[in-house]
């Protein structure tokens, strides 16, 4: 078992390059959430995670607004810290399994939302999570693939050489920014629908607006060709963030696809519907993925039985403990993943190529894929990068749209369980640059 005998936490505040628009609202920072969870005999685990209100329980920042929504989170994730402190765990799911209650609880007091969403939660503790696995790692002197626990391996990991990095294309990417991520080699296009142009909550105009923009990046990127898909062609993966009322709409944004041959480039379709509507999706004609909808297990199964054909993993927004408990589940589901992004920073996007490095490939692709759009959203990334353990090594950034993996890689877990000079100094109370 290990003792847990300190806690430190801190926040720090990153400015976007520019409001960063999803479910029809937008965002204009992103807080960095930083954790050290220090043991009995002195190791550290150092965990960041990055708050996302709006991804998470959007009522949140409705209700509140963008800040108090944000400390409403920081709330959460102290008080989970405050309850570990002098606790004892055997491993980091464990651990999640003994606090996620007692936070989720809290939040319910402190919010008032009787059915506050549980990603809400997981988001906020993410940190305490990733700190948890960085101390395990430390006490048991072994790497991360080495001591996930036994009914969550994989009966062979994967561990993929090359993962194609997907960009983004929020509602106001334009054409010379997409041209632009195109010339350097990027093939999988996670493109944002379910815009509200007019800011009424219009279902007609945007469908209208959809089609619309999908025609218009179909256009730009028919261009192009790829040696990372099957087709050769660059491929879409839409991201609706539930915004659909019902698949009426979803069949005529992809029959006006099919119109335009568009169709067979979607690889993904993520989150058509509120997470409330639960309708058999079998008939609908693209691999449709769930995020944000699945909170545990029971969540990944019932979305199976409904024809969801994917799941977007994502240790950067719902811990790394319940991901891989979600992609042992899909595994033998028969049901492929893929791990997405949070706006993360530089150290939570390796965190995330631990997992997403040991996936098989989407059908339809080459290569394994992972979603990561910081360096297109933080106005510090530069800097930001600077903060990362193993700052300049050859995997953070990729290399023509892929990040190169190579056995530095994995004998570091990519750097993510490292203390970082700067986050730690920022834990406690001091300054690193």
């Amino acid at each position: 078992m290990i003792r847990i005998t300190r806690t430190d936490h801190a926040v720090q505040n990153e400015p976007l390059l520019s409001p960063f628009g999803f479910k029809g609202a937008y965002l204009s920072e992103a807080w960095q959430s930083v954790t050290l969870l220090t043991g009995e005999e002195g190791r550290v685990g150092m965990g960041v995670g990055v708050q996302s209100v709006l991804w998470s329980d959007s009522r949140v920042l409705e209700r509140y607004g963008e800040l108090a929504g944000n400390e409403l989170m920081v709330n959460l994730t102290r008080f989970a810290l405050k309850a570990l402190e002098r606790e004892e765990f055997a491993t980091p799911l464990d651990l999640l399994d003994r606090i996620f209650p007692e936070v989720y609880d809290y939040g319910l007091k402190s919010i008032g939302l009787p059915d506050l969403r549980s990603t809400f939660v997981l988001n906020s503790l993410v940190t305490v999570d990733h700190a948890a696995w960085g101390l395990y790692v430390k006490s048991k002197g072994l790497h991360f693939e080495e001591l996930i626990p036994e009914p969550y391996r994989y009966p062979k990991w994967e561990r993929q050489t090359r993962l194609g990095s997907i960009p983004l294309i929020p509602y106001g990417m334009s054409e010379t920014d997409m041209i632009r991520l195109l010339n350097n080699g990027y093939f999988l296009l996670k493109i944002k629908v379910g815009a509200d142009p007019d800011r009424d909550g219009s279902q007609t105009k945007m469908l209208e607006w959809d089609c619309r923009r999908l025609a218009h990046i179909h256009k730009v990127a028919s261009s192009y060709e790829t040696e990372y898909t099957q087709s050769g062609k660059i491929a879409y993966y839409l991201d609706a963030n539930g915004r659909y009322d019902g698949k009426d709409r979803i069949f005529r944004l992809l029959e006006y696809a099919d119109k335009i041959g568009a169709l067979e480039r979607i690889v993904l379709f993520e989150e058509p519907f509120p997470e409330e509507l639960k309708i058999d999706v079998s008939d609908v004609p693209v691999r449709l993925a769930a995020d944000e909808s699945v909170h545990d297990l029971h969540d990944v199964s019932e979305r199976i039985d409904l024809g969801y054909g994917a799941f977007a993993l994502k240790p950067v927004a719902k811990t790394m403990s319940l991901s891989l408990r979600m992609a042992k589940l899909a595994r033998d589901r028969g049901v492929p993943c893929f791990c997405a992004d949070l706006t993360a920073n530089p150290v939570l996007v390796d965190w995330n190529k631990n997992l997403a490095a040991r996936l098989e490939p989407i059908p339809g692709l080459k290569v394994g894929v992972i979603e990561t759009n910081g360096h297109q959203n933080y106005r510090n990334w530069e800097r930001m990068k600077s903060w990362h353990p193993r700052a300049g090594s050859d995997w953070i950034e990729a290399d023509r749209g892929v990040f190169r993996l190579n056995d530095g890689f994995y004998v570091h877990d990519g750097g993510a369980l490292e203390t970082g000079i700067h986050y730690a100094a920022l834990c406690r109370g001091g300054q690193s640059e």
